[in-house]
């Protein structure tokens, strides 16, 4: 069956970013000059999606104006001659279609899964967080691209995965164990949470990329409140198993950015500016001059 549908959960209070996020979404912090989850949706429509449910919290109203149409913007960017800003900022309005709900049920990143449960009904879907996203190199298949490719050939829950980039990744994320089934493709033995370069599985780690069936509502309705009193989307996923294969799609030619993270959010920010041709050669000249 097609995935349609993409969720993007963006409840999150973003306390490692405060006092910045007290008022404003950490999703709408910027890279460079795109807020890091119109990257998500971006990802998301380039592979195929259709209709996109952003789970929100309170203080998230900015997210649902930056995805629609803004008359008085748009009146004033045509007044002054700005039609390439324009035609920019309409065209972030009709990527998709926007369905917003907001969060509700105990702490944790199972609960906006569960909350979309009427909008989904019985078909799989896509979920991409929407304080982080992967790149790929210009030309290739989106990394929900990749992995829908991969839900076409299996039909049961793929999780995304990368290259881990340092040994400090094998402390941060979630690292499988794996039996290669092709180039690229895994089955998923089980997935071990932050367990240090030493003890890690495998060289991959959790990049927070999910196409999950339907069943997966039931799974989370049955799983318990676990560490921290929160609700984990990997217990539901464990569930699962009973009845699927899980699978790891290994992301070609991706760079995951975990701009939830003060640093890594620097690092991405550094690493599209030079990639952009009106920015690039004074950043370039700036950070040689450092001499770090």
């Amino acid at each position: 069956m097609k995935i349609r549908k993409a969720v993007i959960p963006a409840a999150g209070y973003g306390t490692r970013f405060l006092p910045m996020t007290k008022a404003s979404p950490k999703e709408m912090l910027p890279v460079i000059d795109k807020p890091i989850i119109q990257y998500v949706v971006e990802e998301a429509v380039a592979s195929g999606i259709e209709d996109i449910i952003i789970v929100t919290g309170s203080n998230k109203r900015a997210i649902e104006d930056h995805f629609d149409f803004n008359g008085e913007l748009e009146s004033y960017l045509e007044k002054v001659g700005k039609f390439k800003e324009l035609d920019e900022i309409r065209e972030i309005a009709q990527m998709a279609n926007f369905i917003y709900i907001r969060q509700k049920g105990p702490y944790g990143n199972g609960t906006p899964i569960l909350n979309v449960e009427a909008i989904i009904g019985d078909e799989p879907f896509a979920v991409l967080w929407g304080d982080q996203f992967t790149s790929v190199e210009d030309g290739k298949p989106p990394r929900l691209k990749q992995m829908m490719d991969a839900f076409e050939k299996y039909n049961d829950p793929i999780l995304s995965f990368v290259k881990a980039k340092s040994d400090a990744d094998f402390d941060r994320y979630g690292v499988p164990a794996i039996k290669e089934i092709e180039n690229g493709i895994h089955e998923v033995l089980e997935i071990v949470e932050k367990p240090g370069k030493e003890n890690a599985p495998s060289d991959l780690v959790s990049d927070g990329g999910y196409i999950l069936t339907p069943d997966i509502f039931k799974a989370l309705k049955e799983t318990e409140v676990g560490k921290g009193d929160e609700l984990w989307l990997v217990d539901g996923i464990n569930k699962l198993k009973a009845n699927h294969k899980i699978y790891a799609c290994e992301v070609k030619d991706g760079t995951y950015h975990d701009t939830g993270n003060k640093l890594e959010y620097l690092k991405a920010n550094i690493d599209f500016a030079l990639k952009r041709d009106d920015i690039k050669n004074e950043l370039s000249e700036y950070l040689k001059k450092l001499n770090l």
